[in-house]
């Protein structure tokens, strides 16, 4: 029997620099989804969440919170990036490149522009990276760069589980 984990961030060593992460799954952003982020993060603006209200705006209807979009496309790049990360230590920069509506799909990639070994720790280094949020029609909706800090190799701990030791699969 062969067992499969699925990776979950990544290296220093696996960090090359040009290469392009392409996030899956995307995430359709429903309007209980821009409400409920709206009231959690205490966002009431009424471009949000009030249909009257937004239909009388610029965009003549209601427009994503585009922190909920940044967590969203952040979130998707976790698992390709930062999943075994140290530390996220630098949002360098955040766009809001085109609204995002409800009922929008939003997919995203990431590329890598630089990759240093720490000069003061010798088991880590930082990955600057640039991250880009597309809706369905393939407009650029976010934009981001960030430092993310991230074990080598042979200084990554090893993912654990509570029931680690013996096999769930036998009879």
């Amino acid at each position: 029997m062969t067992v499969h984990e699925r990776p979950f961030g990544r290296a220093l060593e696996d960090f090359v620099v040009g290469d392009v992460y392409r996030h899956w799954p995307g995430k359709t952003i429903t309007e209980a989804d821009d409400h409920l982020f709206c009231m959690i993060t205490m966002n009431h603006h009424p471009l949000h969440t009030n249909d009257w209200f937004a239909s009388q705006s610029v965009q003549g209807r209601n427009v994503v919170v585009g922190n909920l979009v940044y967590s969203l496309v952040l979130g998707m790049s976790v698992p390709d990036v930062s999943g075994a990360a140290i530390a996220n230590l630098e949002v360098e920069t955040l766009q809001h490149k085109f609204p995002t509506f409800h009922g929008d799909t939003i997919h995203a990639e990431t590329r890598v522009l630089d990759v240093q070994e720490s000069k003061s720790k010798n088991d880590r280094g930082v990955v600057l990276v640039e991250t880009k949020g597309f809706n369905q029609d393939g407009k650029e909706v976010c934009y981001f760069r960030r430092r993310v800090m991230v074990w080598k190799r042979s200084a990554m701990p090893n993912r654990a589980r509570p029931y680690d030791g013996h096999d769930v699969w036998s009879d």
